[in-house]
């Protein structure tokens, strides 16, 4: 028979995680089943192979320790069960000593480990407790992997309403945002969720490419066109057809390339330097610029016809410190594509990091995370990323002593409403961004606390516009698109007049 048992609820580290322990000898079974409940554990006996197999099809375990030596199903025959019902549970198995070449053959069909007996209770606790860990991270993992997924869209990125309404359409859609914000992220996710997603995206940034070869890169040659050009070569546009192309910094683009790009819009057709001959191609446009690219067309550095072509829909995007709920996500996003591409095992951030990482300001926005992420995974040895995984200066960066929202002292002498903005930042921090989770801390409603996060958003529009515009009030106002009467009345509503 079996017999299901309660942990003792005092959050101790096993706490929330369920064992099953398989052992036809029922008094060694409650003897490890009761070591392992003194740690929180919720612990379900299993006195036969045949009983421990049917708990095993119920799914009803996170962890298993299984006898290797056992009458009918042995522990053999329990592991390949497991790894068949259970892929995500870590199996350890009890011998004797000379059954060590058995148990090595269990960890060659999926053991996570084994155990001689007689059973060192401390050395028992400490090998489940790091198995419960690698279980918590990989549960972590997939969770945040079930995120990704409906916010990501399809391993891209952020996929909010709009975004998943435009994908599916051929509109050209323009992006705008900081440097290193993800544009291309972006770009990716509304690809992958088009029709086109099994065709190529070609990505471009036209600021990285010498102006005299935009032309060449754009819409390609024909041998023998100009010196050097001993064979035709097929351009961007060429080789996206069918799919995307995604052209970066389009804001420094010459302005005789921009009337080439519109032809080619328009028409849906290119021609190669040194033809006359049109060749037809059926290419969805995405774009992105950090440039105000209506004041590029006022200053006539940029095509206004071009521009309304380009942004039939057009997407701002945050810069990271206004939106630091997506933190986890993308950290979570990014591990898992370093761990494809070195070949590692992170699982996981512990936990002083995964806070240092939620309150740092990014200057360097999402490529910045990017690239610390993929040091980080480079580097670790032990399957969680932590601060012995950082490089010296970004570990001095992120947990600098100094830096402005490491503590209260930073506070003394500001004003109320900026002492209040800093707690309430540290909460939406420490909640990693859960709005529900950080009002009901806070002790206010969540709709006030949406419309706090909303003016400080705006406050801060308001003091890069008036940081670009050297303290002109119409020129800020002329920049936030607003009235210079508006602009003054929220200056003086939030107390950001001298």
């Amino acid at each position: 028979m079996d017999k299901s048992r309660q942990s003792s609820p005092d959050g101790r580290p096993g706490e929330g995680l369920k064992l099953l322990i398989i052992d036809d000898e029922p008094s060694h079974a409650e003897a490890v089943a009761e070591s392992l409940e003194r740690v929180g554990y919720e612990c379900v006996v299993a006195t036969s192979g045949a009983e421990g197999a049917r708990r095993i099809e119920q799914g009803d375990a996170n962890l298993i320790l299984t006898d290797l030596k056992m009458d009918g199903l042995d522990g053999l025959a329990i592991v390949r069960k497991a790894k068949q019902e259970l892929p995500d549970a870590e199996v350890v198995v009890i011998t004797g000593h000379g059954d060590v070449q058995t148990a090595v053959e269990a960890m060659k069909a999926g053991a996570a480990n084994f155990l001689q007996k007689p059973i060192n209770l401390p050395e028992l606790r400490a090998m489940v407790g790091k198995a419960a860990e690698r279980f918590r991270l990989a549960l972590t993992n997939k969770e945040l992997k079930q995120q990704l997924d409906e916010r990501f869209g399809f391993e891209g990125f952020i996929g909010n309403g709009k975004l998943k309404s435009i994908a599916p359409t051929q509109a050209t859609v323009l992006i705008h945002g900081e440097t290193g914000t993800g544009k291309e992220l972006v770009a990716k996710a509304i690809h992958n969720n088009s029709p086109r997603k099994n065709k190529h995206f070609v990505a471009m940034n036209c600021t990285a490419i010498n102006e005299n070869l935009l032309e060449d890169e754009l819409f390609g040659h024909e041998a023998h066109s100009f010196t050097g050009a001993d064979r035709m070569r097929k351009g961007r546009f060429e080789h996206a057809n069918g799919g995307t192309l995604f052209l970066d910094e389009i804001g420094d683009m010459p302005l005789s390339l921009q009337a080439k790009l519109l032809r080619v819009l328009e028409n849906q057709e290119i021609t190669r330097i040194g033809s006359n001959e049109p060749i037809k191609v059926n290419v969805r446009l995405l774009s992105a610029t950090h440039r105000d690219l209506e004041a590029a067309v006022a200053d006539k550095t940029f095509r206004q016809d071009l521009y309304f072509r380009l942004k039939v829909i057009s997407l701002k995007l945050p810069p990271l410190r206004e939106r630091r709920e997506d933190i986890p996500l993308l950290i979570a996003h990014f591990v898992k594509e370093f761990n494809q591409k070195h070949a590692k095992r992170a699982l996981g951030v512990a936990e002083p990091l995964r806070r240092a990482l939620a309150t740092y300001a990014w200057p360097g926005n999402v490529r910045q995370l990017r690239n610390l992420v993929e040091s980080m995974v480079v580097q670790d040895v032990d399957g969680t990323l932590g601060a012995d995984d950082l490089e010296e200066a970004d570990r001095a960066d992120l947990f600098a002593a100094g830096a402005p929202a490491s503590g209260a002292d930073q506070l003394v002498g500001r004003s109320l409403s900026e002492i209040e903005r800093f707690y309430v930042e540290k909460t939406l921090a420490l909640t990693e961004g859960n709005r529900e989770e950080s009002a009901r801390k806070l002790g206010i409603g969540e709709r006030t606390l949406y419309r706090m996060m909303q003016d400080w958003k705006l406050q801060d529009q308001i003091k890069k516009a008036l940081a670009d515009a050297h303290g002109d009030l119409d020129e800020a106002a002329r920049l936030l698109a607003t009235k210079p009467a508006t602009l003054q009345r929220k200056l003086k509503k939030w107390g950001m007049t001298e």
